[in-house]
Order: C-alpha cells, then structure tokens, then sequence
C-alpha cells in the first residue's frame, strides 16, 4: 500500500554515516515533498552520494531517522524497492550485455513496466540496442542507466549524476524528462556538479559540506535573499588599477578581476553605483563592454559556502 500523499517523499533527521575515524554525514536533516525535485549539491566527498546510498537502503547510517516514502530503508528494503527508481553514479549494469537486454531484465521485475523499446528509442538508444553496455559512450550508458531507473513506473526516482558524461542534446533531453515525471507527480532526488542542472530543474536545493546542510531554499532564494548581494559585470583591458574606482564605490561593494579583463563587482548596485563604473572607465579611456547587471547565480553561492579549493 502506498503512503499517504501527506507523507513526505525522503524525510532525514539528524542522518550519521561514519567509516573509521572519518565522518561523512553528520547530522544531516533534510525534506523531499511529493511531486517536488530536491537537489542536493556539495564538492566532491561532501557525504551526496553516501546520502543517496542510504536513502536507497545500500548502505547503513550510524545515527539518525531516515523515512523514504514512509518507509525505513534499513529494515524495510523489500517493501520499498519496487516504489523507487535509482540511477547510480557508476551505471549498475553488466559490462557484457546489450543495452536492450539489461533494459528487458529491468523491466520484467516490475509489476506494470514501461514499454523498454519505447524506452529506448525516446532515449536516442536506438542505434545502439544491441550494443554490450562496456561499448557505449559515457554518455550512452548513463542514458541507458536511466532508463533502468524509469522502467518500473516509480513513485520516487534517485539520480546521482545524471548527465555526467553526456553532450549537451542528451543533457536537454534528460532534463525534459525530469520535468515530465514532476508533471507526472513523481518525486525526484538528484545529485549535480552542473550548478544549471538545479537552476533549471530543482524545487528546492540543499547544499552540504562536510556532512552538513550550509544552506537550503528554493534557486531564488539562495540567489536573491541578500540585496546586498547583485552583480554587475564588464569587461575592459586587463589589468586595470582599481583602487580609485574602489574609493568611489559604496562600502559595502566588492570589485574583483577574477580573469583577465573580466571585472565583477558584488553589492548593492543602483544606478549611482552603474554611472560611478562607467564613469571611471572613460576617465581611464577604457570602454565597459558586456556590462550586464543581475543576480548572483547559484554557482557563486555554492563556491562562497564551500570555498574554491579543489577537493
């Protein structure tokens, strides 16, 4: 029996995964509603994907309450597993069999599966039915992976990765299915380093690091809640001295060159501050081009919380 549409899709309390002395989530809350497209984003080693793996019921917590679709994973994976949909990072499928046949096995263990050939061609997999899944692009097999995910008709679908390797046609094409299956009322959790696969997709974004949520909210939330926080962009000759255009800009404005002859300034921009830039880029004899003034995008909160180092 299904739950109640009252019941959350994924519900984690104060979620712990330890290995050794090293603590990949610590303490982890968050919400998926029905019908809603939760993405949880991080750097590499944040804890996304032993999260994910938790919620599927593939590894245990240490700590915690984790309800998905009502159920607990850890001890209640038989009733679960036929509800949810997974698209692993690494493919899950036998690197010898055709991607027609891992697809046909997939579907003959659901109990009402989507036509497979139906499947396979809206994927663009046509070409390579027949194809041993170790032969197909990176790109090909991630498509065929998510096909596995989508065969049985889930409630719930977890994509970790899910255009990871893919041109940007099949990225498009990946992101018009995600939002045919909210349409449809399923409920989706994805992973991403692609900062616009959550813009464009993701009703609510959740950002870890080192096991901790650092922020949550809507894209336009955690892009528009601080005014302070505007653009404006331009570029001009590199290597620019800025310090007399700095002592002209309000207190609370920052202005980098984060490449050369890209400026950024970050702050309260109001057309004092637009006329103060173009002002002081004649008085250099120097012209703006490409300004452009909007908002911060969410890869620029994600690098502000979780820094710029490589991990």
């Amino acid at each position: 029996m299904s739950a109640p549409s009252s019941v959350p899709a994924v519900e984690l309390t104060a979620l712990v995964r330890r290995f050794g002395q090293t603590t990949a989530v610590d303490g982890l809350s968050l919400r998926l509603d029905r019908g809603q497209v939760l993405a949880l984003l991080g750097p590499n080693g944040a804890g996304k994907t032993t999260t994910v793996e938790i919620c599927e019921g593939f590894q245990r917590r240490d700590g915690g309450d984790v309800r998905v679709l009502g159920l607990d994973p850890a001890t209640e994976h038989e009733r679960l597993r036929p509800r949810i949909g997974v698209m692993p990072q690494g493919g899950g499928a036998y690197p010898g069999v055709r991607a027609e046949e891992m697809l046909a096995l997939v579907a003959a263990c659901a109990a009402d599966p989507i036509d497979p050939a139906w499947l396979i061609d809206v994927l663009g997999l046509s070409s390579a039915r027949r194809t041993p899944y170790k032969r197909l692009s990176g790109g090909q097999q991630q498509r065929l992976s998510l096909a596995c995910a989508l065969v049985s008709r889930p409630e719930l679908v977890f994509l970790d990765e899910p255009t990871a390797g893919m041109d940007p046609q099949a990225r498009r094409l990946v992101w018009e299915l995600v939002r045919a299956l909210r349409a449809d009322g399923v409920s989706v959790l994805l992973t991403t380093h692609v900062m616009e696969e959550a813009e464009e997709l993701a009703d609510h974004v959740v950002i870890i690091d080192h096991g901790r949520v650092v922020a949550e909210g809507s894209p336009s939330q955690l892009t528009t809640e601080e005014p302070e926080a505007a653009q404006l962009r331009f570029r001009a000759q590199a290597g620019l001295d800025l310090s007399q255009l700095c002592t002209a800009l309000p207190a609370d404005c920052r202005l980098d060159e984060p490449s050369p002859g890209t400026y950024l300034l970050t702050g309260r921009v109001d057309p004092q501050v637009v006329s103060a830039v173009t002002t002081w880029c004649a008085q250099q004899g120097v012209l703006a081009e490409e300004l452009h003034v909007g908002r911060r995008s969410l890869e620029d909160v994600f690098l502000e919380l979780t820094g710029k180092e490589l991990r």
